[in-house]
């Protein structure tokens, strides 16, 4: 069994994939290997994911860039709705804005400030351009008004690398991947891009409530498969997908960090793709972001 992440080794995704990829090798007494494809934002992993034989053995861990993409690529090698079956949404989970210890803004409103006094040289990276930590960044970017420089990297891990190294100055890193560096005082958090704070980082403000009214931006993964697994593979799957995600080891190994396990139906996964698609498509025309 093989389990994709689109990613570098290190990230959010990555930590989750490992996690259920763990537990289902128990459940199934069968080896699940995690396959670390990253590049070109997601779209290498995602494309071997895509064409993949559809016999149940080979598995995407899915993010928010595979709803992203379609609107920021003018060209795909696959078709997102069209070329994957959804299994189960595993985690969602918070953004947090995090800048190295060097930076000298302590709150969002002095890193606003510190930006708009020095244009263009604050550099945040991401996993790559086009991924749901890239589009938190345009977000804030174009909701605060600065002019901040993004450094696209091949995964959460190589862009987190450089940030504690100081070669970049903070990051939307999801919670998974940037809070244990928050907890042993490696970054300073300055903001989470929820709707609420997260329960791992409560004392830390919302981006919206601490300067920037209205931003929001959050991250999911999940798991899919190529389109013409059979329908009883596809319910095994999903039935077994669930009661890992569920259980108590992967439930508090994610709770753990910050993040927050889901395990739904295929179909509540499949619509939630969907609308995801249709909320980012509206802020990549806002913010004119285009790959090409």
């Amino acid at each position: 069994m093989r389990l994709i992440v689109p990613f570098a080794p290190g990230g959010g995704t990555d930590i989750v994939a490992r996690a259920v990829a763990h537990k289902l090798t128990e459940v199934w007494s069968q080896q699940v290997v995690v396959d670390n494809r990253g590049g070109a934002g997601t779209v290498i992993g995602t494309e071997l994911g895509a064409k993949a034989p559809p016999d149940g053995y080979t598995l995407l861990m899915g993010t928010t860039t595979l709803a992203i993409n379609p609107s920021v690529r003018a060209k795909l090698p696959y078709d997102t709705l069209k070329d994957f079956v959804p299994v189960t949404q595993t985690a969602f989970q918070t953004y947090i804005l995090a800048v190295h210890q060097s930076v000298p803004a302590r709150d969002v409103k002095q890193f606003i400030a510190l930006a708009k006094a020095k244009p263009g040289t604050l550099n945040f990276g991401s996993p790559g351009t086009g991924t749901g930590s890239h589009l938190a960044g345009e977000l804030f970017k174009f909701m605060s008004g600065t002019d901040l420089v993004h450094v696209p990297y091949k995964g959460s891990g190589p862009a987190l690398s450089d940030l504690l190294g100081g070669q970049i100055q903070f990051i939307f890193g999801t919670i998974l991947s940037t809070f244990p560096h928050v907890k042993a005082g490696r970054l300073r958090a300055l903001g989470v891009s929820g709707v609420k704070r997260a329960s791992a980082l409560p004392e830390v403000p919302t981006i919206a409530e601490a300067g920037v009214p209205g931003y929001s931006a959050a991250s999911w993964n999940g798991v899919l498969t190529p389109a013409g697994v059979p329908q009883p593979i596809l319910r095994k799957l999903n039935s077994d997908l669930v009661k890992v995600v569920n259980s108590p080891e992967v439930r508090e190994r994610l709770s753990g960090d910050g993040g927050e396990p889901v395990g739904n139906s295929a179909e509540e996964f499949g619509a939630f793709i969907r609308s995801e698609i249709e909320k980012w498509a509206k802020v990549i025309r806002a913010a004119n972001i285009r790959v090409e």
